[in-house]
């Protein structure tokens, strides 16, 4: 069996065919998350713990279950029964709940077998995957998948970085303003924000109720369709006709991007029309102004009474502050002190003003008209979906400064709206760049609710696409 092209749906073929045992994939997967310990891509390896239920599969498994006997991966966000949950910060590396988080149950249910929790931008308050508080390599930060001193992009970092390195072909992450889709653009790999609400968010370290899902990333389109008729319910998804699929172009979200990254998605935009796919170039008026009065607005006024409660749900006796106390990164520390606990938000002078008003406006006001904006724009058009590059820019060099509010905002310029407005996502791998051979992905973000409409044009475009050759 070639690992390095194994996906979620070939593994739980074979496995359900007798071809190979839940124990030789689940072997073979902590073999290479061991000899890949320098992507820093793990928290937590459960090595007895999927050995023992890999053996269990094989001995007296339901072979008829989705995921039966395939290894997996989950964030380290997300409480997985038996195993810590640091949500990436060091005041939590002791917690160990007792039970899965709903989505975890659910893919437990399915057969899956976790082979451990993976590392991720501390508390997810970033994008870079740059983070102090954990690692398994020489170095800082979770490592890209295809050159090890980039970034793996945040904060789903190591589930990203475990998928692109091929450890294993599917995983669970996070996603408040591009944290599932970043990665898997980053690692070349694919991904789901679903519309928000689709997936159970209990037990799960949080920013925002508001923003905030779990999201399925795995090797391709079909593997995330897997994952996400496993947690959401529902029937197979077929394939899309691209014919029928109409998508639009909106020129406000092709700023600032590097020379691979638009040339790879001029290129994509080129293959999708050739399918008969219909191209719309679209106007969005204010879609970057009000995304501003909603992001981090949102995130930073709902992450204090968000991660208040969580840590009382855990137990462990924590305040807020004795959390952000033991804070290793900086960025991150700088964001709790700065404006999480104080509640304060920068003004356009640079002074901090009191977030509550910001907040309240941003939840009346900014909010329902990016949705609005969104939904008169999709239907205006008959649009199944806008696309974009999912990154502006291929990975930058992992290290203190890949982890500055410039780049930030720069990672999630794309995502972000989406994110803010509630709606579906889908990252899909387009190309390695020309010049950096680094992984290029492309974002459909479609109407809410329409998230098996968007992993059937996903699953019909990776046809197009294929997969992106492993890293060297």
């Amino acid at each position: 069996m070639d690992f390095d092209q194994l996906t979620l749906t070939q593994a739980a073929a074979d496995l359900r065919a007798g071809k190979v045992t839940s124990t030789a994939l689940t072997t073979e997967a902590l073999s290479r998350a061991k000899a890949n310990a320098d992507l820093n891509a793990f928290v937590t390896l459960d090595e007895a713990g999927a050995l023992k239920a890999a053996a269990a599969f094989d001995a007296t498994g339901d072979k008829t279950k989705p995921l039966g006997g395939v290894p997996i991966v989950i964030k380290d966000n997300i409480e997985v029964a038996g195993l810590p949950c640091s949500a990436g910060t060091p005041a939590l590396k002791d917690y160990v709940p007792k039970a899965d988080a709903p989505v975890v149950a659910k893919l437990r249910a399915a057969g899956a077998v976790i082979i451990g929790k993976t590392s991720m931008h501390e508390l997810a308050f970033g994008i870079s995957g740059y983070t102090t508080a954990f690692k398994t390599g020489a170095e800082f930060g979770v490592r890209n998948a295809y050159d090890r001193t980039l970034i793996a992009g945040g904060s789903s970092s190591g589930t990203g970085a475990a998928l692109g390195a091929r450890i294993v072909a599917g995983g669970l992450g996070t996603d408040t303003g591009g944290s599932v889709r970043v990665p898997a653009a980053l690692n070349g790999c694919a991904s789901l924000r679903p519309t928000i609400g689709r997936y159970p968010q209990d037990g799960i370290a949080p920013i925002s109720h508001t923003r905030d899902t779990a999201g399925a990333m795995a090797a391709t389109m079909a593997d995330v369709a897997l994952l996400d008729r496993v947690i959401a319910g529902g029937d197979e998804v077929a394939p899309a006709d691209l014919k029928q699929v109409r998508i639009g172009i909106v020129k406000a979200m092709l700023i600032n991007l590097d020379a691979d990254t638009d040339a790879a998605f001029r290129a994509a935009i080129a293959k999708v029309k050739a399918q008969g796919v219909t191209i719309v170039e679209i106007e969005m008026p204010q879609l970057a102004e009000l995304n501003g009065q909603v992001s981090f607005p949102v995130a930073l006024y709902e992450a204090h009474d968000d991660i208040a409660a969580y840590l009382e749900h855990t137990g462990t006796g924590l305040s807020i502050e004795a959390l952000a106390e033991k804070i290793s990164s900086a960025d991150v520390k700088d964001i709790y002190e700065g404006m999480v606990i104080p509640r304060k938000l920068p003004a356009p002078d640079g002074t901090m003003v009191d977030a509550k008003p910001i907040y309240d406006a941003a939840i009346a006001t900014a909010r329902p008209a990016l949705q609005a904006l969104y939904s008169n724009t999709f239907a205006g058009n008959k649009l199944d979906a806008v696309a974009f590059p999912t990154t502006p820019r291929v990975a930058i060099p992992s290290n203190p400064d890949s982890s500055t509010l410039e780049n930030f905002g720069l990672f999630i310029q794309n995502t972000d709206p989406g994110s803010n407005a509630g709606i579906p996502g889908i990252q899909i791998p387009i190309a390695l760049g020309a010049t950096s051979k680094l992984p290029i992905g492309l974002e459909l973000d479609g109407p809410a609710g329409s998230d098996r409409r968007l992993l059937a044009i996903g699953m019909a475009l990776d046809a197009v696409f294929g997969r992106l050759p492993p890293p060297r």
